[in-house]
């Protein structure tokens, strides 16, 4: 029972580092993540996206291990895009709210190594071929594969896309409701100060003629 238990905690761990993860970055803040990576020239593949909050912006830069910025830009609302890490050591992945005065943003993050050595590691391989050349059947199964593989990250950058999207419209639908809201009951202030006013001024009307009247 203990053995089943840990092995579903290491499950569960290693689907945790593989996913994309959700984070609330506050007003006037700064938060940043790091990797490590071991080799140099390494394909690193990197996706964002403001999910909720003011303008959904937020400013981001990457450094390399030097401290010299590699990818920086202001008033981003999502960045998806790869880039090579030439230099080996821990790689900075900063985002900054300082835009904003009171309006935190939530952020989905997500940041996945794309180079040979993590392939081999977490991907099946074909066979050894008994001749030095690959059979062409075995040529053309790798192609398939990898061209699924590229289809399906396709797919799920497309439906980061769309989740991105609808919550950015939820987020417009409650403000835009919010809106509506307060108007109305602005909307129904002004008209009962309208008819005290009227009231008002037709009751001075009135006191006059009589004294006129007297």
């Amino acid at each position: 029972m203990l053995f089943q238990v840990v092995l579903s905690f290491l499950a569960l761990s290693q689907l945790i580092a593989g996913s994309a993860f959700t984070f609330i970055l506050g007003a006037q803040e700064r938060s940043c993540y790091y990797i490590f990576t071991e080799k140099p020239d390494t394909q690193i593949s990197y996706y964002f996206a403001v999910q909720s909050g003011g303008s959904f912006d937020v400013d981001y830069a990457i450094k390399n291990p030097s401290g010299e910025v590699v990818i920086s830009d202001d008033k981003q609302r999502q960045g998806d895009f790869i880039f090579t890490a030439k230099d080996v050591g821990e790689y900075e992945f900063c985002f900054s709210n300082g835009m904003s005065t009171f309006a935190e943003k939530v952020v989905d993050f997500e940041i996945k190594f794309e180079n040979e050595a993590d392939g081999k590691d977490f991907k099946a391989s074909m066979p050894e071929q008994p001749n030095t050349k690959p059979i062409a059947h075995v040529e053309s199964m790798q192609s398939t594969v990898e061209k699924i593989d590229q289809k399906l990250d396709g797919l799920s950058r497309t439906l980061h896309y769309y989740k991105t999207r609808n919550s950015r419209n939820q987020q417009t639908v409650k403000s835009t409701e919010t809106r509506i809201y307060y108007f109305s009951i602005f909307e129904v202030l002004l008209m009962v100060g309208m008819a005290f006013l009227q009231i008002t001024i037709v009751q001075f009307f009135f006191k006059g003629s009589r004294r006129q009247l007297v």
